[in-house]
């Protein structure tokens, strides 16, 4: 049994048909997503219908939330809280009703998800470092859970202590937790821009972080036309 474990779409068709496709070329058999199917990018619709159409099991994040509540956007970052309007426009009030709908927590197979922290879901907080990690291996009750929301994959292990560091393949072992960051696929922070998922054998105990390259200059041409900020295009070129 392999998953394809995404997170962190963002609206991005290009980037999700590619780690589509890559995931099948990979014989993965299975499909869940970590939260923020839509908000920054220009085909939320289009990504939600691929999402809800698979079936894959997902949990909520940020952007899920906001973008399908009426809630008010103070304290937000600008670009950001001008995605969430826009998107709040394109989608229907069934699609809104599909991203309440998700649960904050979610297990899947032998391993669970969440979008930002076990400790407090609903709080969007980052993890970032070990003592953040540790914060949420309290609550970890698989000994895989797989988490987004920092756009930057990091694999945190709990056995004696609590360690941390970026990723590209390791063996899942017995009497260890593992808390991973798969990367997200839509608008990647960590320098690298190419799209970012994880594909996890269950029948191997392995997990793999993969990269992709995607048509950026069309997902930026969206962007602008559709009159979102020009700095959501721009940063897709730089991972940041």
């Amino acid at each position: 049994m392999k998953y394809a474990v995404i997170a962190d779409i963002h609206a991005n068709l290009e980037a999700l048909e590619v780690v589509l496709e890559d995931s099948r070329n990979q014989k993965c058999t299975h499909y869940c997503c970590v939260g923020d199917v839509v908000g920054y990018n220009a085909n939320p619709k289009e990504c939600l219908e691929i999402v809800r159409t698979m079936a894959m099991p997902c949990v909520k994040g940020n952007h899920d939330e906001y973008c399908s509540t009426n809630e008010t956007l103070e304290g937000f970052n600008p670009h950001a809280a001008d995605a969430v309007n826009w998107t709040r426009q394109q989608l229907t009030e069934e699609d809104k009703q599909w991203l309440r709908d998700f649960k904050y927590i979610r297990l899947v197979a032998s391993f669970s998800m969440v979008h930002a922290t076990l400790d407090g879901p609903q709080r969007w907080g980052y993890v970032f470092d070990k003592l953040m990690a540790a914060a949420s291996f309290t609550y970890q009750n698989t000994s895989v859970c797989f988490f987004g929301h920092t756009h930057v994959p990091l694999a945190f292990i709990r056995d004696s202590q609590v360690r941390g560091g970026t990723y590209s393949k390791f063996k899942v072992e017995p009497g260890k937790k593992y808390f991973v960051n798969v990367g997200s696929v839509g608008q990647p922070r960590d320098g690298n821009p190419k799209a970012a998922y994880v594909v996890y054998d269950l029948d191997e105990g392995s997990i793999e972080l993969r990269r992709l390259d995607y048509d950026i200059p069309k997902a930026q041409k969206k962007i602008i036309e559709a009159g979102l900020p020009q700095r959501l295009a721009d940063r897709l070129a730089f991972g940041k």
